[in-house]
């Protein structure tokens, strides 16, 4: 572990309490920044490069003020091939001549290896974030900013100067960063990630439909959060996936998640065996055609979720002891979502343990939170509102929100062209009407 000197002492007192000591930081670098960029590598040699190049695109003066610390990492168990490849990346980035101010972590070689219990891209996130706090330069007065990348993704040329600018002339604390999956036109990857995004785009224009304050996407390189907030969420979780999903949760319950318009990051289209879920999974079931991907949550499941939300977040539910009895009568099966999540009991802990109005609104913001949001909408779909076909969801959706959609189709499942039209609508409709810079 770097030494602890000179360190804040909010800093020391994160890092003496949840860092790892048994990896160090590789080609360290003398000077200190004010932004790091964290590249988890899990048997990357080829696409590391790439992701690599992208950022030396970016303005010198902000890559002068700025170290990559990726993280090439393997389990304990992993096989032969994995390792070969993490042994070239470290041999790569040993060599590395380039524009950038390049560490890295080995945690893959012997003695060094993630071990099994842990071992995924969680633990990899952690171990970089965690040193990354040794690397910056406390005495700037500038956002001490941690950007959280993958190592199959590029970004854009204005990648840096964008974050940093939005970072510090909106004071930010935590923010994601919008994007755009690469893809090659006339591919079986292609048709399966532009299914993937649309599906994603649609539910995030659900919950800003549904008025969530979880509305943010959560897809882990386009993650970004300054010190403070990582250190007050208590850093990066070590889950083998879905730390993004949880580590934003906790980011959105210091401070709203703002989401930077323009599209910087592009992540990968490939099929991946990296994480249980995710992009890569969804992909590779895609291909081989396991089951309908064409399908999405149903629209009333977001519209009953509208009406929770705007009765849940007035004031007279403060005084109102009928809660469960009016949820009810929002839809019958959410009063039995909340008795099954112990929302009366709860709701008593909450107003007996504050007093004003605004602390009572908080905590209402905590208990309903992204995991109880997606909770809801899972068993609203399994047990009244099954999953509809994907474009029929969209079409729903869109008409609900009374935003005029003029793409026609004959198909349940239109031919590439016309789910491309759809992609990119959305993409649109997601920056030029709900962007936060709106």
């Amino acid at each position: 572990m770097n030494s602890f000197d000179k360190l804040p002492d909010f800093v020391i007192t994160y890092l003496k309490k949840f860092s790892l000591p048994h990896w160090t930081i590789s080609n360290d670098q003398k000077a200190l920044f004010e932004n790091i960029i964290v590249i988890p590598s899990l048997a990357e040699y080829n696409e590391l490069p790439q992701c690599l190049n992208s950022l030396e695109q970016n303005d010198k003066a902000l890559l002068d003020k700025t170290l990559i610390i990726v993280v090439v990492n393997n389990s304990e168990s992993a096989d032969g091939e994995v390792k070969s490849n993490n042994k070239k990346t470290i041999q790569l980035l040993e060599g590395y001549k380039g524009k950038l101010n390049l560490s890295f972590i080995d945690a893959a070689s012997k003695d060094k290896e993630l071990p099994d219990k842990f071992a995924g891209v969680g633990l990899a996130r952690k171990i970089g974030c965690d040193l990354a706090l040794t690397k910056f330069n406390y005495s700037s007065d500038k956002k001490k900013i941690i950007f959280f990348l993958d190592a199959d993704c590029t970004v854009s040329s204005d990648y840096l100067q964008k974050v940093t600018l939005a970072f510090n002339k909106k004071d930010l604390r935590s923010a994601v960063i919008e994007y755009e999956h690469k893809f090659v036109d006339d591919t079986p990857e292609a048709e399966a990630i532009i299914c993937y995004e649309i599906f994603l785009r649609y539910h995030r224009l659900g919950l800003k439909f549904a008025e969530s304050y979880y509305d943010y996407h959560t897809i882990g390189s386009t993650i970004v959060c300054d010190v403070e907030s990582y250190i007050k969420a208590g850093g990066m979780n070590k889950r083998k996936a879905g730390e993004d999903y949880y580590f934003l949760e906790k980011l959105a319950k210091l401070k709203k998640i703002f989401t930077i318009p323009e599209p910087l990051v592009h992540p990968s289209s490939r099929k991946s065996w990296r994480v249980p879920f995710g992009t890569g999974q969804r992909i590779t079931r895609h291909l081989r055609n396991e089951q309908n991907e064409y399908v999405a949550y149903n629209p009333e499941s977001f519209s009953i979720l509208k009406r929770w939300l705007r009765y849940f977040s007035g004031d007279n539910t403060i005084y109102t002891k009928n809660i469960l009895i009016d949820a009810g009568k929002i839809h019958p099966l959410l009063e039995n979502f909340l008795i099954a999540n112990n929302f009366q009991k709860n709701w008593e802990r909450i107003l007996s343990n504050n007093t004003s109005t605004k602390e009572i609104q908080k905590q209402k913001i905590f208990w309903f939170d992204a995991f109880r949001t997606l909770k809801l909408i899972h068993y609203l779909r399994d047990n009244a509102f099954p999953n509809i076909n994907l474009f029929d969801a969209v079409d729903e959706l869109l008409k609900r929100m009374k935003i005029n959609f003029q793409i026609k189709r004959n198909e349940d499942i239109p031919d590439i062209q016309i789910q491309k039209q759809y992609l990119v609508f959305l993409r649109n409709i997601l920056k030029e009407k709900f962007s936060d810079d709106n």
